[in-house]
């Protein structure tokens, strides 16, 4: 099974080294403008291969990734001193708008996987070039907020004193400062969140909730004001995102993909719970989802800073 990955910065090269490490796939190809760049990031991690799980990694170009079964989008630029967001999304913009259509001539059955910040943004104009090739949006999908609700189960879960993996609650909306935690879906072993803190003698109150959101939300702000750059915890979620597609594995994650409307907001690509397999977004669950009134007007103010800045673009559906 083969994987390719455009884009092989910090986050394209930890994806890549994540998939090796987990044994996920059998081919990996990588692609950047720079092949040098591209070249080196092969060779090192094809020489941690013996140490992990057998297969083949290298550096290539668009035709050679002819028979992709998934695709990881993580080309793009950074933002510049003095630059507006705006700005940044459209350089950003005009380099997917040359690179989607040069993917899907050698790759046109591949599932696109977007990386690339702001995601929710730069997945919804990606599913637009690839409507052009034929492409329907369930196969074109961002890492969303999937990084966002593993942050949101660990820092719970470590909390209560429970495996995060027992801890079940998603992060929605926007990958960014509009993102939604839902407590009100939080489970803990399948016991609602409020009847496990009661049963445990847990206090678990608005300052608690307010303490773990903020470090949810600012997680990242806070490591890149550390080390310039988040890149660990992405490339491993971008290599589960992977494995659930090539195995077929039919998980719920809360990656992002166009939807019709969601809170009242038409035509916006955001996260929400997916039904995600080899086909890409098999389903989009639980649509309306079961969010308190907060919670609810929340996502659809975050729903709207997306729609808002698709439109700033110029480049509504």
């Amino acid at each position: 099974m083969k994987i390719g990955i455009v884009g092989t910065g910090f986050v394209g090269a930890t994806a890549a080294y994540a998939l090796v490490m987990q044994g996920i796939g059998r081919e990996i190809v990588l692609v950047d403008k720079n092949t040098a760049r591209a070249e080196a990031e092969a060779n090192d991690i094809f020489h941690a291969v013996p140490f992990a799980n057998p297969l083949n990694i290298r550096a290539g170009g668009y035709p050679d990734l002819i028979h992709s079964r998934v695709i990881i989008l993580a080309a793009g630029v950074n933002q510049q001193p003095g630059e507006t967001r705006l700005q940044l999304l459209a350089r950003n913009a005009k380099i997917f708008g040359e690179v989607v259509p040069e993917i899907l001539r050698y790759a046109p059955d591949a599932v696109l996987v977007v990386a690339t910040n702001p995601v929710d943004i730069m997945t919804h104009l990606t599913a637009q070039f690839a409507a052009q090739q034929g492409v329907p949006s369930s196969r074109v999908i961002g890492s969303g907020t999937t990084l966002d609700t593993a942050r949101f189960r660990v820092l719970l879960g470590r909390f209560l004193g429970v495996d995060a993996q027992h801890v079940h609650g998603y992060v929605v909306g926007e990958h960014g400062d509009s993102e939604v935690l839902t407590w009100s879906l939080v489970t803990v072993g399948g016991i609602p969140l409020q009847e496990f803190c009661e049963r445990r003698g847990i206090t678990l109150d608005a300052t608690i909730k307010q303490q773990i959101d903020e470090q949810v939300r600012r997680a990242a702000y806070h490591i890149i004001s550390g080390k310039q750059a988040t890149y660990y915890g992405i490339g491993s979620a971008l290599a589960r995102i992977v494995d659930v597609i090539l195995s077929d594995q039919r998980s719920i994650l809360s990656v992002c993909t166009r939807v019709d409307e969601v809170v009242g907001v038409r035509d916006v690509t955001l996260a929400l719970p997916h039904l995600l397999g080899g086909s890409g977004v098999i389903e989009t669950l639980s649509l309306p989802l079961s969010l308190s009134d907060d919670e609810e007007e929340q996502l659809r103010k975050s729903a709207m800073v997306i729609r808002t800045a698709i439109e700033s673009l110029g480049q509504e559906s």
